[in-house]
């Protein structure tokens, strides 16, 4: 079970990523600075790469110290 959630932290993560760069609805939707800042803009996107090359690399850390 921890294999699929750490795979799922780095797969959430490159999609953060991606949504920096990419505007689609399914990257719109996946961005952490829409959840929790009031009138997230273009100015708050570059908070998805940070967040989303945490989260990938968490999650890719794990998967490779098993």
């Amino acid at each position: 079970m921890d294999t699929v959630v750490n795979a799922g932290a780095v797969v959430y993560g490159v999609a953060l990523v991606v949504g920096t760069f990419v505007r689609t609805p399914v990257t719109e939707a996946l961005r952490i600075d829409a959840l929790f800042i009031p009138q997230a803009g273009d100015k708050t996107r570059p908070l998805n790469l940070v967040l989303g090359l945490l989260i990938a690399g968490y999650g890719a850390w794990s998967l490779w110290g098993r």
